[in-house]
């Protein structure tokens, strides 16, 4: 066991591997910072609960939106240079809403233009994955994917801070960290050698075609799209539907993210061991059976348990869909990662949408809870599909070389020794 992480820490650029989940990590807090606030915004401006799920789910929406082109300018520009530009944009940004953002419209267009900071994952990732070879994707993507628990940050604080010094100050505060994180990003941060050269744009679109990219963001839409969303809107119904404080909300949202966040490098050192199949296979089920528990609203203790499986269980299948983005689609990663990275905030958004429209037009959260499980087993059935033409095309190759990698590396280094 020493000696696998001994090789994994040797294979790659650790200093860059630990900046791309810090960016990541500070990136997502700010990303879901209105999911913190909804309750004292919601108050300020009359929003009913539909309007509170639409107004957390936007910045998801124009996250997702923004992670292709952001795919494209690391396939272009490099994942470093991607990243100055971003965090810069969401400096600017935080710093307007601040001072400038009093009105329910400028609310609204903050929350437009705040996917820029969700647009980091298909900057993140890209960045430390090129520095590692197969047989570690999966633990390497899984440590900056656990850069989601910055939505913890955010579920924690936000309210507290809000109490304290009111809403709009909140996103002075937020300043701070980026900050730090900018100036440690320009320090240490280091591009990959290996880059792959730039495609045409028609290559780009011909990815989009291609059937395994369409079943990973169908996958990553319910594991990061389900964690995400729920990061953003577990507040709103904790406070709703159990009538807790704001702050007391956000511990318990706090709670459940937390245990997504820090199964995500988990998930992608079982897919790198098991499969990534098989690490789906669990989730799926297992989530689904989890949502329709909680589907029937039980007590708060026994919501807040089920939660936290469920959000452990998508934390654990957005490890295991990035143990396998890399090993199909290497060379084209960046524009991959953000592809299917805007599907997983496509179903972000979707999620809070769905659970506001339900407690508005049903009466009760159970409806909106039942569909989302519904979707789950449903991404089960389809991955038994998938995975018949992995099988046969690319992933038993796969798997099979990232097995056999740790013994060509010690037959490389016996081989140095010997001519020594």
């Amino acid at each position: 066991m020493t000696d696998g992480r001994t090789n994994f820490v040797k294979s790659g650029h650790l200093p860059t591997l630990l900046l791309a989940f810090l960016y990541f990590a500070i990136s997502m807090m700010v990303w879901v910072l209105l999911g913190g606030l909804s309750v004292d915004i919601g108050d300020d401006f009359g929003l009913t609960v539909s309007q509170r799920g639409l107004l957390v789910a936007t910045p998801i929406l124009s996250g997702s939106l923004v992670r292709v082109p952001l795919g494209v300018l690391v396939d272009r520009i490099g994942p470093k240079r991607t990243g100055l530009v971003v965090q810069l944009m969401v400096l600017i940004l935080l710093a307007w809403a601040w001072l400038c953002a009093d009105r329910l419209s400028e609310v609204i267009a903050f929350a437009c233009f705040l996917g820029v900071a969700g647009g980091s994952f298909a900057v993140a990732l890209p960045l430390a994955s090129r520095w590692y070879p197969p047989q570690h994707q999966g633990l390497a993507m899984g440590i900056v994917g656990a850069g989601n628990g910055g939505t913890v940050l955010a579920a924690l604080l936000a309210p507290r801070l809000a109490e304290r010094v009111g809403w709009h100050n909140v996103f002075g505060y937020a300043l701070l960290p980026l900050l730090v994180t900018l100036a440690l990003y320009i320090a240490f941060a280091k591009e990959s050698p290996s880059q792959p050269a730039p495609k045409s744009l028609r290559v780009y679109l011909g990815l989009c075609r291609e059937r395994d990219m369409l079943w990973f963001c169908l996958f990553y839409g319910f594991t990061f799209g389900g964690f995400v969303g729920l990061a953003s809107f577990l507040l709103i119904f904790f406070h709703d539907q159990y009538g807790l404080a704001t702050v007391t909300a956000g511990t318990f949202t706090a709670l459940c993210v937390f245990a997504g966040s820090v199964l995500r490098p988990v998930g992608g050192y079982l897919a790198d061991r098991l499969g990534g199949p098989w690490t789906l296979t669990v989730v799926f089920f297992t989530a689904s059976l989890g949502l329709w528990a909680v589907a029937l609203l039980p007590p708060l203790w026994l919501a807040t348990a089920l939660l936290c499986t469920v959000l452990s269980l998508l934390g654990l299948g957005n490890g295991a869909v990035f143990q396998l983005v890399p090993q199909r689609f290497r060379r084209e990663i960046g524009v991959a990662t953000g592809v299917v990275g805007a599907a997983g905030g496509l179903g972000g958004f979707l999620l809070p949408a769905l659970l506001g429209l339900s407690r508005d037009v049903t009466g009760s959260y159970g409806a909106g809870f039942f569909c989302v499980g519904l979707v789950g087993f449903a991404c089960l059935l389809l991955l038994r599909v998938a995975q018949r033409d992995w099988q046969t095309l690319w992933l038993a190759k796969t798997f099979h070389a990232i097995r056999l990698a740790p013994q060509a590396l010690e037959l490389s280094a016996h081989r140095r020794t010997h001519e020594r």
